[in-house]
């Protein structure tokens, strides 16, 4: 167990280096360090402005409905097709996969822009937990569309299904850290005023 004085040096006849917590002599790096680490210590006040908008309307949560829409579903086709072996419901996974990507796409721009944009967003930790979750997301559909263009009912098997599965379960990642930012964070719901 270390003292409160000297973390353990004094109780074996050792001073603490300079600058190690409980030594009397700081250097200037520390406490420079110190101060800047001293805004991270303020609480994060709510509200967040937003810059990428239309008509006021914060465009990103307008946009990520699609890919959302389209990428859950494609594992309900998968099994559909996987149940009936019934082509239709390859291609319409491709489909969906096709969409998604390329709607996950401009929905990530217009998020991208906006993170890099705007200091409060920039500074929350479920900004970057959610980007990395959708850049995650947008990977593995893009790497499952990509695998189905050739034939779309080859792909369905074995590795396909799972793609989609792991889509499902990143929508549902990258869904939820981006709802906790507007309703816990309220991320575009104040205005710039």
């Amino acid at each position: 167990m270390a003292d409160a004085e000297g973390n353990g040096f004094r109780r074996w006849g050792v001073d603490p280096p300079p600058g190690h917590y409980g030594s009397a002599e700081r250097s200037d790096d520390t406490v420079r360090e110190d101060a800047a680490m001293e805004q991270f210590a303020e609480p994060e006040q709510p509200g967040a402005p937003t810059h990428v908008a239309v008509i006021r309307h914060p465009l990103h949560p307008m946009l990520a409905n699609f890919p959302i829409a389209f990428l859950v579903t494609v594992i309900a086709s998968d099994l559909g097709y996987w149940y009936t072996g019934d082509p239709f419901w390859a291609r319409t996974s491709l489909w969906l996969l096709g969409g998604g990507t390329v709607m996950g796409i401009v929905a990530g721009i217009a998020g991208t822009v906006e993170l890099l944009a705007v200091k409060e967003i920039r500074r929350r930790t479920a900004s970057w937990s959610h980007f990395v979750a959708a850049v995650m997301l947008l990977s593995v559909a893009a790497a499952n569309w990509g695998s189905r263009i050739e034939d779309a009912e080859a792909a369905v098997m074995p590795w396909g299904l799972a793609l989609s599965a792991m889509c499902f379960v990143l929508v549902g990642m990258a869904g939820w850290l981006g709802g906790a930012l507007v309703f816990e964070h309220q991320v575009g719901i104040i205005d710039d005023d």
